[in-house]
């Protein structure tokens, strides 16, 4: 064998050192030469070892690991040798467990005996001290037992020599008066005494009154209590603080509080000035007038025009106009218009919508200064109304010329059918108040006819309608337009008397959005939390049902049977005018003139018409030189046409809300009306509502007919499962 160097032996040397220190042990430099010594004494030798190379390490590496990952297939006998044996070290485990807990118990047990033998012990000598004591004090003499020992015997020998020398006072037994003696009885007691029952010495005794250091008083009882009270009360005035003072008129301001509204007062409401009003008033008011409000710091209703505060024209203009009370709807709505709170209505067709947002809008126009009005005319107007019928928005614009015109306030109308440069030439004239259907205000900003830099009040009449047409993207795009500088911020503070008012008679006040709805369906609240902020929502009468006014009427026939049934009721002689409803727009133009034909004055309006002949059958109605409107839904909603007699649904309508709004035409502000529907086999998804509707309303009867048809026994799209009793069993 070739004999190792001294270098490479002091490599080896070298690592042997470095792989002792990696394994975690410790060599000494001293051994290790000594190894090397007895190497070479014994004369062997060691060949240099080859270090693995990297491809090596790598390939091992990798074995390894394919070894630790490759899934090991144990025998049953091992599988069952591997379960033994963890059982039995679980169960090893567990005796552990049990024999630490039984040493612990054992040792709390005797540390328990051991303190109670002490406290036993304690208490023997506590009870043999005792009892020493006692005996010690026993033999000690007691001077305070002796002496009163003593003064007992002098008691008892000083009440024998009384009984001795005066003798004992005997008890003198009460004689008592025998019947049939004649001996008279002198003896009586004070219990005989019967002079205080008449005599007004004894029965009206003087009550000695004592004032400031006890001197005696007069005679006058109010006085002596009066300057009594007045004593303490200065003495009080003297002795107490101003903090004190303060915190007792605070306490006394609270009792009054209280007493007073705790104080029974059973006047109605109507006999009370407005401070005395109670909060038990104000609900019993909004009962009255079925009145339901949401929302936070909602100001109290109008009990009549006087309480509101408005201005002199204002008052003025509205007795003019023939408003003599204000609707439930106003009642509500106005205060909290007047607070530049945004508002969500929710109530019945023909309530006075249209004047409970228009009365706070000029009210706060007139507010401003004209010389501001007239600079500004080529920023805008304040305010945007917008409704999604022409007819309606030419309704609202009649509405607000009544109110508006003696007020200085100017209105334009911006609607389809009509020439859109000669509503862009009224608008650069100015204006305060713009109405507009949504479609064409959008086309009129596009076209830079209009701005909107200074609007701080908009107003949607009809929302549910409008979106249920398709008009929200338009919503959107005219709301895109108005400045967001004043825009309410989304918290408390839009809820804020204080904070809202402190710019409202100013061209910056916040923007105020009003919206007004029969129905509170998804859509609307959707557009609501986009854009209204913290509103308080209005609710009057029963929503989305028709008022209990109306009489409702509904015949059960064929198609072919109308026309005649129709003619019936006309020749009765009912007093116009008289709105029928058809569901098509050649339907309508074809029953107008088979009326003519007849003898009768009818109109016929439907969308179909150009704007002049929509406007000139609106008007030869109210005019009173047409007889009968036959009309599609566009005039189902909002068109106020004064004592409507009759509505005729000749075609019932596809939704009951539809249904709704047109009965809605007559028995408006506070009048009543009729409603008379004709109805056929095809409209069976609107039997189960409309038979509740009826059931529902005084007034109004439901048919056997149509109570007792199957689809008006549950809403469509509902199975009725049968009872076990009524089913049936067939053998084959």
């Amino acid at each position: 064998m070739v004999e190792e160097a001294p270098t490479s032996r002091k490599k080896r040397t070298q690592k042997t050192v470095d792989d002792s220190k990696g394994h975690g042990k410790s060599y000494s430099k001293t051994s290790i030469v000594k190894e090397e010594e007895e190497e070479q004494q014994n004369g062997t030798s060691y060949t240099k070892k080859e270090p693995l190379s990297l491809e090596e390490l790598l390939a091992k590496r990798k074995a390894e690991q394919e070894a630790e990952t490759k899934p090991v297939f144990l025998t049953r006998a091992q599988r069952e040798a591997e379960a033994l044996k963890k059982r039995q070290e679980e169960v090893e485990k567990k005796r552990l467990q049990l024999a630490e807990l039984k040493s612990h118990r054992i040792g709390f047990l005797e540390q328990a005996m051991k303190s109670q033998e002490r406290e036993k012990g304690r208490d023997k000598r506590e009870r043999r001290d005792r009892r020493d004591n006692d005996q010690v004090a026993e033999k000690r003499p007691h001077g305070k037992d002796s002496a009163s020992a003593t003064d007992v015997d002098h008691e008892k020998e000083v009440v024998a020599i009384k009984e001795r020398y005066l003798g004992l006072q005997q008890k003198k037994k009460k004689r008592s008066r025998r019947l049939h003696e004649r001996k008279f009885i002198f003896d009586w007691d004070a219990g005989e005494d019967t002079s205080n029952d008449y005599n007004p010495l004894y029965k009206e005794k003087h009550e000695v009154q004592f004032f400031g250091r006890g001197h005696v008083a007069g005679i006058d009882l109010r006085s002596q209590k009066k300057s009594q009270s007045q004593f303490y009360g200065n003495l009080l005035e003297r002795r107490r603080t101003d903090a004190e003072k303060e915190q007792q008129e605070k306490f006394q301001t609270k009792v009054r509080a209280k007493e007073a509204k705790q104080k029974w007062d059973d006047r109605h409401w109507r006999q009370k000035s407005l401070e005395e009003m109670a909060e038990r008033d104000w609900r019993i008011f909004r009962e009255d007038y079925n009145i339901s409000i949401k929302g936070g710091n909602v100001p109290k209703p109008l009990r009549s025009w006087e309480d509101g505060n408005f201005p002199q024209e204002v008052l003025d203009v509205i007795r003019k106009v023939g408003y003599e009370e204000p609707t439930p709807i106003q009642r509500q709505a106005i205060p909290i218009g007047l607070q530049n709170r945004d508002i969500i209505g929710v109530a019945e067709t023909g309530s006075g919508k249209t004047a409970a947002f228009l009365l706070p809008l000029l009210i706060w126009i007139q507010s401003l200064p004209k010389i501001e009005r007239e600079e500004d005319v080529d920023q805008g107007p304040y305010a945007v109304i917008m409704a999604p019928t022409r007819e309606l928005a030419q309704q609202i614009e009649e509405e607000a010329v009544k109110f508006g015109q003696p007020l200085g306030v100017r209105t334009v109308s911006v609607i389809g059918g009509l020439s859109r440069e000669d509503q862009g030439f009224k608008l650069r004239l100015g204006c305060e108040i713009v109405i507009a259907t949504p479609g064409r205000l959008v086309d009129v900003l596009e076209n830079r006819y209009l701005v909107l830099n200074q609007c701080t009040y908009v107003i949607l009449d009809e929302a549910d309608k409008m979106l249920d047409m398709g008009f929200e993207p338009f919503v959107q795009a005219v709301l895109a337009y108005m400045p967001v500088s004043n825009v309410k911020p989304d918290t408390e503070e839009a809820e804020d008397e204080a904070t809202l008012m402190a710019n409202f008679f100013t061209k910056k006040k916040y923007r105020q959005t009003v919206m007004f709805t029969a129905t509170m369906s998804p859509a609307v609240e959707r557009l609501a939390r986009n854009y209204l902020r913290r509103p308080a929502v209005v609710y009057i009468g029963a929503i989305g049902k028709p008022t209990e006014r109306v009489e409702q009427i509904v015949y059960m026939m064929s198609e072919s049977e109308k026309r005649k049934r129709l003619v019936q009721i006309l020749e009765k002689g009912i007093e116009p005018p008289i709105i029928i409803f058809v569901n098509q727009k050649k339907g309508a133009d074809i029953l107008a003139k088979g009326l003519e034909k007849l003898g009768f004055n009818p109109c016929a309006l439907h969308g179909g018409k150009g704007q002049e002949a929509r406007d000139y059958a609106l008007s030869s109605l109210k005019e009173g030189s047409k007889d009968i409107l036959v009309a599609t839904d566009v005039a189902g909603r909002g068109i106020d046409i004064k004592d409507v007699s009759l509505v005729l649904n000749y075609d019932m309508a596809k939704s009951i809300e539809d249904y709704t709004h047109r009965i809605g035409r007559t028995g408006r502000a506070g009048k009543s009306g009729k409603a008379i529907t004709f109805l056929t086999k095809e409209d069976n998804a609107v039997f189960y509502e409309l038979k509740q509707l009826l059931i529902e309303s005084p007034v109004s009867s439901c048919p056997a007919e149509l109570a007792n048809h199957p689809d008006a026994q549950q809403k469509p799209g509902v199975f009725m499962t049968k009872k076990r009793k009524e089913e049936v069993l067939y053998r084959a």
